[in-house]
């Protein structure tokens, strides 16, 4: 199939770094465009090596002004232990609930919560830019993974807030994924196009899965002819750190704004 107006990504193979449920959206999206799309996980989900730190802050979350959570898996980490803990929605109604994005924001609304606030950027430095403001002396609650950047807990203490930083999940990369993943990049025909990154973790990642296993090295000779996508700024800088440079930067960084990011390339090569 050739590109055309109902199919712009028709003959683009292109890889999603996440699993179906995480990223079922951009992948129906490509699809529907078009693309044929291949799905092998850069990053795995697990549970964090224990609970009692989130549990010790759900039992306290009266004390707590502040919500803020970094993603739709935090949102539902978070709420798994509510559960456990037999607490209900209502333990949360007081708090002042911030999202970094629409994805996060759906996944605490499915749950019958409000969002007090979503940043005009969906990045860590706008919701601190959105928050300063409102957090002198107040008590913040920051979910999120076990590793991820200090820049939120940070700043927000800067501006004069107490905050609690816990850990509902971490983020390994998926060993399983290494020998599928050499396997396709190393055949030219099935290579991909382009390759999407939606976070930090899954480029890191992805450059871990394709090292070479004795020199520690990113594999650069299977990336011939491979462009990476990505959902934003802080991914796209760290695809540079790691020598990958960037073709296609989403405006709004969303699975949405990625796809028509990447659209938006196509078209540009085509009409060459």
């Amino acid at each position: 199939m050739k590109p055309n107006e109902n199919h712009p990504l028709a003959g683009t193979r292109i890889l999603v770094g996440r699993t179906r449920h995480q990223a079922g959206s951009l992948s129906a999206g490509l699809r529907s465009l078009g693309a044929s799309v291949i799905e092998i996980p850069f990053i795995e989900i697990r549970k964090p090596q224990s609970y009692r730190p989130l549990d010790d802050a759900l039992k306290n979350i009266r004390s707590y002004d502040w919500l803020v959570l970094t993603s739709a898996n935090g949102v539902e980490a978070m709420w798994e232990r509510i559960w456990k803990l037999r607490l209900t929605r209502r333990n949360l109604t007081h708090l002042q609930i911030a999202a970094i994005g629409p994805a996060t924001k759906r996944a605490i609304v499915k749950h019958g919560l409000k969002v007090k606030m979503i940043p005009e950027e969906y990045v860590a430095e706008s919701v601190v830019k959105e928050l300063r403001d409102k957090v002198n002396g107040k008590r913040v609650l920051l979910i999120r993974a076990k590793v991820a950047r200090a820049v939120i807990p940070e700043e927000l203490r800067s501006a004069g807030a107490e905050v609690d930083v816990v850990e509902a999940y971490e983020t390994v990369v998926p060993e399983k994924s290494r020998a599928r993943l050499h396997a396709l990049m190393k055949n030219a025909t099935r290579r991909p196009h382009i390759v999407t990154f939606t976070s930090s973790s899954t480029a890191k990642n992805f450059a871990e899965l394709l090292s070479n296993s004795k020199a520690g090295s990113l594999r650069v000779d299977l990336l011939k002819h491979v462009q990476f996508a990505s959902i934003g700024p802080v991914t796209s800088a760290t695809l540079r750190e790691l020598h990958m440079p960037v073709a296609i930067e989403a405006r709004e960084f969303t699975m949405g704004g990625l796809l028509r990011a990447i659209v938006l390339a196509r078209y540009a090569e085509t009409s060459l």
